[in-house]
């Protein structure tokens, strides 16, 4: 046999690595034997000599020989020594081919949703990724200041929460969400948005998106239309489409969705809006449109899924109600969240259905997820119950007025008339259009922005079409003032410095 008597093969075995000796030396003798360095029936040292070739003791040695003796790598043959078990397959050195990737694992054939899912290549939210530094001033949307939260009320509320947790606390909770939780959210929307709505509609969910899901899981077929806002919520958008559904854009106005331009076919399955305040140009759906829409959805057999995604954020003028309320057909779907008034981290959302989708959404549900996490639903509860969601909100609505004022007042007196900003009526952001500039500049912008510590957002990826016109999209919602009119004022030099490498280029 090959090596009888020789050891060599032994002689220099790597004993790194974390625990005992007797466990590397166990390893390292298995790592000989499965990389074919030592052959199936081939005789080793014995103990004391392989100790005095390893300058370990015998007591190593003899207990490492053991442990793979129990694991059926070496056998004692009385008289004649230790042997690599006969059972062990005669392998061959793994080192001397290259592996080959395709041999490592099968090539991935997707399905067809999870191809149309990679085509789309959703891209999270700025900073959701965690792979780059923070900014020091991150004109980000969709994030509240993270300073604003409550977190002595909450705490609190958590703390008591936690010491009488019963032990059917820890169970397996309520699909459609926490009855408690559902009972306080039908109080507040009755009060503060108009919806008409019973606690069994209310579903809890994980955040909104969740609850785009859903819905499009629920009515969309491949080859369904729907019809979405242009421009609109890319999420929202691309949800539908992984949903397989050919998306219609119909484009807005100062005032929201143009619904004189809805399809008069009987093709569309449903149509996401915001009436409230459209994203992302922020006009307010007056009711003669929002009426027409209402009728147009019965008249088509539409649903209408209403996202209310910041309205409880009014500066100008009265709050509007949202569109539930004016539904008398059972067609409107209204989505509600606590990310932009609290915080993101929580996921912690709901929507209202119509009665006959109760069963169908909790069936999905189910599916999905089981049910929404109960403890944090407990805390919620107590939150709005106890008044401190809406205490919470005219503070933040009163810090979020501020930074609004900040913006304007600060593009006011940096950029003056090259740019104009609409959209500020309502919400926590705003879309700064840019004179003079086109939108193949905004990535030098951006990344100019990015190089004095500042954030900017193209508003391009809310549009299937984008308008030759620069924009951009400005949350001021998670800045203090400070921070604004220093953004504004980065922004200030950066257009002039992407400006003036413009007219250096130019030919004389």
């Amino acid at each position: 046999m090959p090596g009888r008597g020789g050891h060599s093969s032994l002689t220099f075995l790597d004993l790194d690595g974390p625990g005992t000796l007797t466990d590397r030396l166990f390893r390292a003798i298995r790592a000989a034997i499965l990389e074919g360095r030592v052959a199936a029936g081939e005789r080793l040292p014995s103990t004391r000599q392989l100790a005095t070739d390893l300058g370990l003791s015998r007591k190593v040695v003899a207990s490492a020989y053991a442990d793979l003796g129990d694991e059926g790598y070496l056998e004692g043959r009385p008289g004649a020594g230790t042997f690599v078990g006969a059972s062990v397959p005669d392998v061959r050195p793994i080192r001397a081919e290259p592996v080959q990737p395709e041999r490592v694992a099968p090539r991935l054939r997707p399905s067809r949703y999870a191809t149309r899912v990679i085509d789309l290549a959703p891209w999270p939210p700025p900073g959701a990724r965690g792979d780059s530094p923070p900014l020091p001033v991150d004109f980000r949307y969709g994030v509240p200041a993270l300073t604003d939260f409550p977190q002595r009320i909450w705490s609190r509320l958590v703390s008591r929460r936690g010491q009488r947790m019963s032990l059917r606390s820890l169970g397996y909770g309520r699909t459609l969400g926490l009855p408690a939780l559902r009972d306080a959210i039908a109080g507040y929307l009755a009060r503060a948005r108009g919806v008409t709505t019973t606690p069994d509609q209310i579903v809890v969910v994980n955040g909104s998106q969740q609850a785009l899901d859903l819905l499009a899981r629920l009515l969309i077929d491949a080859g369904d239309q729907v019809v979405c806002e242009e421009p609109g919520y890319q999420g929202a958008r691309q949800v539908f489409q992984a949903a397989g559904a050919e998306v219609r854009p119909i484009g807005v106005d100062a005032r929201g969705l143009r619904v004189a331009d809805l399809p008069n076919d009987r093709r569309t399955r449903l149509a996401y809006v915001t009436p409230s305040h459209q994203f992302p140009w922020g006009g307010v759906l007056p009711l003669e449109r929002r009426l027409k829409l209402l009728r147009w959805a019965s008249a088509s057999g539409t649903y209408l899924v209403e996202d209310d995604y910041d309205s409880e954020f009014r500066y100008e003028g009265k709050p509007v109600a949202a569109m539930q309320g004016l539904d008398r057909s059972g067609r409107v779907i209204y989505v509600g969240t606590f990310s932009k008034v609290l915080c993101p981290a929580m996921r912690l959302a709901y929507m209202v259905v119509p009665p006959a989708l109760v069963e169908p959404i909790a069936a999905l549900k189910f599916l999905t997820d089981y049910h929404t996490p109960t403890f944090e639903q407990e805390v919620l509860a107590d939150f709005l119950v106890g008044g401190h969601f809406e205490r919470h909100l005219r503070r933040s609505r009163r810090l979020n007025a501020a930074r609004r004022e900040a913006l304007l007042e600060a593009s006011e007196e940096h950029l003056g008339d090259r740019v104009e900003i609409v959209g500020t009526g309502a919400g926590v952001h705003a879309v700064m259009w840019l004179r003079h500039y086109h939108r193949s500049q905004v990535p030098a912008i951006t990344a100019e922005g990015r190089r004095y510590g500042v954030g900017l957002y193209a508003v391009t990826p809310y549009y299937l079409r984008p308008p030759a016109r620069a924009g951009l999209l400005v949350g001021y919602a998670c800045l203090d003032e400070r921070e604004i009119r220093q953004g504004i004022s980065v922004l200030d030099r950066v257009l002039q410095g992407v400006r003036g490498s413009l007219h250096r280029r130019a030919p004389a």
